[in-house]
Formats: C-alpha cells, structure tokens, sequence
C-alpha cells in the first residue's frame, strides 16, 4: 500500500459528517407535537432545522465555543469602559436566534401563534439548543424579562418594544437609542446563593419609582445585555423587603450606571457566553412591583426560564443522541455495522425512550403555558409540573450525553464533535435557576400549600395514560404520602411525578410502542442503573428507527 492509500483523504469506517439534514423534517415525535399548528409555523420550523445541521450554522457554534468573550475594563486612556468582547460568530448565532424570535416571539401576540405561542417558541428553541446553547442564555433572560417587567406598566411601556423587537443590537449605546435589547439577571450573591432573601444589596428612593443601588452579585449573567433585572433591599436589611428592580447598563446621557465588572467567570460549560461578579454603587434602577414584593416580580421571570432550562436539556439529548444513532449505522465493528449489534442496539432504545420523553415532557409543559390563562386546570398542572419538568429532564441530561459519547468511542470524546461541548454545557441546567433539592421542595410546597393542584395533575396523568393510570396514580398517592411525612423524600415524589407525566404524554400522542415501551420500563419498578437495559419483550431497532429514522 502506497503512502498516499494509507493515508489519503478518505477515511474507512469513519461516518461521514453529521450535517445536511433537516433537525426538525428528522424528529417524528417534534412533527407530531406541532401538527395542531398552521402551516406557516411549520414552515418556519423546518427552516429552523435546516440551519442549525448545516456545516455552516454547526462551524459558527464550534468557533464561537472556542473563542471566549474577554472582558476589557479599561480603554488606552484609563477609563472605565467595562465592554466584553465576543467573536463574530457569536453575534452571528445571536442574529439568527432574535430573528427567530427567541428573545420574545411569546409577547407578539401573532394572530399565527394563537393558542401556541410558548410551544412554537419552545420548539424553536429545542431545535437551537441542539446546535448552541451558550448564546441561548440572553435570549431565555430576555423573553422572560417581560414577565417582571409587566409589574411596572410604565416601564414596561418603554421597555417592552425593545425586548420583543426581532432586530439583534449589540452597539454600546442607551437603549432607548437602539432598536432591540437584551436583559440578564443578578440575582444571587455571595452570602446568600440560592437563598436570595439574605442578599444584602441595598436600593434607596431617589424619585418616583427610581432608586439608587449599591452592592454585589456574586452572579450576573450575561453582563454585556442592556439592562438587568436584579434583587436588593429596600428595607433596613429585612428579608421582607427584597425587591427588583430593572438596572441599565448605560444611562440616557451615554455614561455607564456604576456597574463595574470584576472578572468573567470561568466556566465548565456555557463556553461562548458570559458570565460575571460585579460590583455597583450609586447605581439607578427602576422598581418593578411594589417595594417587598421582590420574590414574587423575579419568581415570574424565573418560572418562564425553567421551562427553557428543560427544553435545552432536551434538545442536547436529542441532538447528541441522534449523532451517536448516525455514527452506529456507518460504523463497522467485528464485521458488523454496529446499529445491528444487540447490546448496541438496547442502549441506544433505551437512550431514545428518556430522550423522547424528555422531548414530550417539556413540550407538555409550554402546552400548559399556553392554555394557563383561560383553563384552570392547565394552571394547575403549569404549577406543579414547572419544577418537576426542570428537576428530571436536566438531571438525566448529562448521563444520556455521556453514555451517547460512550456509543461513539473516542470518536464522541474529541472537540471536534458537539458531544463534547454538550456533554460540558449539560450540567448549567440542572444548577441554574434551581438545582433538584430547590425543584423538590418547590414540588414539596406546592403538595403542603396547594393539594388541589395535585389532585388536578393526577387526574390528568390518569386519563391521559389509559390502562396504566389507575396503578400509577396509586403509586404517585403513596408518593405523596410519604414525602409529606417526610421532607428527605421529595426528590422520590418528583421523579416519579416526572416519570409518569412523561409517559401520560406520550400515551397522549399516540406514541405507540415508544410509549408503551417507556411505561413498562420506567414505571414497571424495574431496578436499573445504567442504560441498555432493555429486555427481548421490546424491539430495541424499531424503537430506533421510529424515533431516528434512516436518512433517505
């Protein structure tokens, strides 16, 4: 064999590049949930898949990734600057992301998106987390800004145009000078972490509705938006007087608001985007809400960017997963393609079945979003189901990357594939906004404070999974049971809340053998560890094939 035989430019039993397709045209149980929806949304979805597989869209997420933000807190001059720096590519995948809405399609009111604003954006959004998910954090932030935003209609007035606005600026300028916003958040800091009421920021009356702040935040994020929503005190340091405020980062007359950075955090994941301690005195912030009703004004805010922490763990798991399906049928081991070896072929079933129900169990939850308003009852399960969606969709997401990137080998262990970046983003999920023992007792709260809502979820986890209902709510009753005696057994009642919501919605769609697959598996009792546990009873390549289909 000739040098050039041996190491010419094509490579035997590699498979070929995993871009081309259509992410969306490719997800059967994605079409199925949009099918209610008018053509043009499906349309626009299936745009959306095509750019997020294409070489192009998949090279500006890998540059964008490699090439992090750098903060400059000085100019030649010494002066205060506080700028970031980001590679083109990230205002490459920003622009796309604001012109597909994903900043704020919700609050447009398009007569298209009635009755499916937050499950059409939910779906963009699932798409795009499959390709990126660092610049997703601004865009999550910045639709959910308008939820606390609202508690002020005068600056909600001023404000909310800029938010919804589909036009990407990232200038550094006033905002009402510019012809879109983004917004993060400062919420946690040192002392405090999760518990925001021991923040020790302090607010104080300059006029009607202004205040200046002095303070830290241990975590801003997104620190280059144009404004922020953050907590501080407006009491002489008593917990019940946390309120929030929206922060500009630059002021009407072209100086910055005294919020000084003090370093980007170094990060395991979330690589492209930026993340900051800063801190700020003498700085204006606008009340949203009432003085004191801070927790309430930030906690409608916070529950929008839940559910976007769930669908991006989802879209991940999809996006990595159906990497690791295209690899195994192209990749010959032992002879064999290894899509046709059975122990293969259990483990990436039983990586389907979380990851379809994953996929339907966020999608559930922005359904529930979208009928809140004008159906109690969908209030009710949007209630309980936001913490039970985040708490088990995000958790289970690392360990289906991670056994996806065992499915490929070193292949899935190298830089140059999304598996790797996915793998570290994976964890943010679970942590931000919420980590599984604050999801569990928000589930435990909303069991001690508001049985009804319960006993409404229970009714439609009964109807919806059919024959298997009745035993399942019986279980969920024990559930219940126990973790009202006992506070240490919450994480128990809200993965098994999670596991039979997730298959009542399967049932629902009429998912067929995944369906019944995932019940008897995952609500059977089984004991089960690690993926690929699979029995004979169930038909591992046709689950695959369902959920994956062949390219044609």
């Amino acid at each position: 064999m000739s040098p050039i035989q041996a190491f010419g430019p094509k490579a035997d039993n590699q498979s070929p590049p995993f871009s081309g397709h259509n992410a969306y045209r490719s997800d059967p149980l994605l079409k199925d949930i949009a099918a209610d929806m008018s053509r043009a949304l499906r349309i626009d979805f299936e745009t959306v898949g095509k750019f997020v597989a294409s070489a192009e869209a998949q090279d500006l997420a890998r540059i964008a990734n490699r090439s992090v933000p750098e903060l400059r807190t000085h100019d030649g001059s010494g002066n205060r600057i506080d700028q970031i720096d980001f590679h083109p590519s990230w205002h490459a995948l920003m622009r796309r992301g604001v012109a597909s809405g994903l900043q704020g399609s919700v609050w447009e009111g398009k007569r298209e998106e009635a009755g499916f604003a937050h499950q059409a954006r939910a779906i963009r959004f699932f798409l795009t987390a499959g390709l990126e998910c660092g610049h997703l954090c601004p865009l999550t932030m910045t639709n959910a800004s308008i939820a606390a935003i609202m508690a002020s209609p005068r600056i909600e007035k001023a404000w909310a145009p800029l938010v919804i606005s589909r036009r990407y600026d990232s200038s550094h300028r006033p905002a009402m000078q510019k012809t879109g916003v983004t917004i993060g958040m400062g919420m946690t800091e040192k002392q405090g972490g999760t518990d925001v009421r021991a923040n020790q920021s302090v607010a104080t009356r300059a006029g009607e509705g202004v205040y200046r702040l002095s303070g830290h935040k241990w975590f801003m994020s997104a620190p280059m938006s144009d404004a922020f929503v953050m907590l501080a005190q407006t009491g002489k340091g008593s917990a019940e007087q946390v309120s929030c405020f929206l922060v500009p980062r630059i002021l009407e007359d072209g100086n910055l608001n005294g919020l000084r950075l003090q370093r980007l955090k170094d990060k395991l994941g979330n690589r492209s985007n930026a993340s900051s301690e800063v801190e700020f005195s003498d700085t204006f912030g606008f009340l949203l809400g009432g003085e004191g009703e801070g927790i309430r004004t930030i906690l409608d805010m916070v529950t929008l960017t839940r559910l976007d922490c769930a669908l991006a763990s989802a879209g991940m798991m999809r996006a990595s997963l159906a990497e690791a399906v295209h690899h195994c049928r192209h990749r010959r081991v032992f002879g064999e393609l290894l899509i046709d070896q059975p122990l293969m072929a259990r483990v990436l079933a039983d990586l389907a079945l979380d990851t379809a129900a994953a996929t339907a169990l966020s999608m559930r939850l922005a359904r529930a979003f979208d009928n809140a308003r004008d159906n109690p009852s969908e209030a009710a399960i949007a209630r309980l189901l936001t913490p039970v969606v985040k708490y088990w969709v995000c958790k289970i997401a690392p360990s289906v990357i991670y056994e996806v990137m065992e499915c490929m080998g070193g292949n899935g262990y190298v830089e140059e594939r999304a598996v790797a970046r996915h793998y570290r983003e994976a964890p943010v999920n679970a942590i931000w906004e919420g980590s599984g023992n604050v999801m569990s007792l928000d589930v435990l709260r909303v069991l001690t404070r508001g049985r009804d809502l319960c006993e409404v979820a229970l009714e439609s986890i009964n109807r919806d999974l059919g024959t298997a209902g009745p035993r399942t709510v019986d279980v969920l009753r024990a559930c219940m049971a126990v973790a009202e005696r006992d506070e240490g057994a919450a994480r128990l009642l809200t993965e098994q809340l999670a596991l039979a919501s997730a298959a009542a919605e399967l049932t629902r769609l009429g998912a067929g053998h995944v369906a019944e697959a995932f019940v008897e598996t995952r609500l059977g009792g089984a004991w089960r560890s690690t993926y690929g546990m699979l029995d004979a009873r169930f038909d591992a390549r046709q689950i695959i094939d369902l959920l994956y289909p062949p390219a044609i």
